[in-house]
């Protein structure tokens, strides 16, 4: 398979990725052995989304005791502070994790910026420092 390195982030992953959008229609049990499939397949790179409904609770089923073998991907939609950390908190509880690999502001209607005014780019710039994504 062929490999790309996303970003500065360091992770290496093969161009195929999961994204985790559809398993929001199936049931559990059939969401975790698909992406136990995936994996099973060579795929690493697992993509989520706080608004994708129960999916970050399937993959954290799917991945539980063997989080460290796959990246994981998940968004806030969060538009001030208070439901950022309020996302940040359930997005890690679902995904039975402490850290996500990359996360995202989700749909976001304005690009973040350090110092203007949000608190946005901070608290991602906190979670980095914390080792939490």
């Amino acid at each position: 398979m062929d490999m790309v390195t996303l970003g500065r982030t360091g992770i290496t992953v093969n161009k195929n990725g999961f994204g985790a959008l559809p398993i929001q229609r199936i049931s559990q049990e059939d969401a975790v052995l698909l992406a136990r499939k995936a994996y099973k397949a060579g795929i690493r790179f697992f993509d989520t989304a706080r608004a994708y409904s129960d999916s970050e609770e399937k993959l954290g089923a799917a991945f539980e005791g063997m989080r460290e073998k796959v990246f994981i991907s998940t968004k806030t939609m969060a538009k001030d502070v208070e439901g950022f950390w309020k996302d940040l908190e359930t997005s890690l509880s679902l995904l039975k994790t402490d850290y996500i690999d990359i996360y995202q502001f989700h749909c976001a209607d304005q690009c973040y910026r350090p110092g203007d005014g949000t608190g946005m780019y901070e608290c991602m710039e906190e979670l980095k420092k914390e080792g939490k994504i």
